[in-house]
């Protein structure tokens, strides 16, 4: 497993480095010894799943707030998405800017998304599944979202989308 920084201080692209043979292949997803060695601390107290069985179902932009901010390790295990990281982070350089990459089950690459980033995606094929590491246990109180197209975010998504939970639609536009 190779990091990549992205232009997004802390989110970092992970690129698998497949060991193949007759059997197929087998690819580390994470690990926290490599992530340490970076400089990145990250022990995973939760893994989800999301299966979506329509293309261009979007799930976010979503977060956590303190105490219970999070950071979480995102893979597509079948299918592809169009997979975002928003900066919400006040202090940063890169606050309000976007970073997106398509992870696809093929392509095996993750993206780590840290505290104070939301997450969403938009499917790109019937069937996606995408696997979630997380730091943290859900906190319905903490929960928060910003709207998928708010205007302040310009997010450049490869369509529109064509499900998505009245949630999601819902979110009022961001006020920093």
């Amino acid at each position: 497993m190779r990091l990549v920084q992205t232009l997004l201080p802390g989110v970092v692209l992970l690129q698998p480095d497949a060991a193949q043979d007759a059997r197929g292949s087998f690819v580390r997803l994470s690990c926290v010894t490599t992530l340490a060695a970076n400089g990145i601390a990250f022990a995973p107290v939760q893994t989800s799943l999301s299966r979506s069985s329509r293309c261009g179902t979007l799930r976010g932009l979503h977060f956590q707030v303190a105490p219970s901010a999070e950071t979480k390790i995102v893979h597509c295990i079948a299918g592809a998405v169009f997979d975002v990281a928003l900066d919400l982070r006040p202090e940063s350089p890169t606050f309000r800017r976007a970073f997106s990459t398509e992870l696809t089950a093929a392509n095996g690459r993750g993206l780590l998304v840290p505290r104070g980033c939301a997450h969403g995606l938009l499917t790109l094929t019937d069937d996606a599944a995408v696997l979630y590491q997380i730091d943290r246990d859900y906190d319905q109180a903490s929960a928060r979202g910003v709207r998928w197209n708010d205007p302040a975010f310009a997010i450049p998504w490869p369509s529109q989308p064509a499900v998505m939970s009245d949630r999601d639609a819902a979110w009022p536009d961001f006020v920093p």
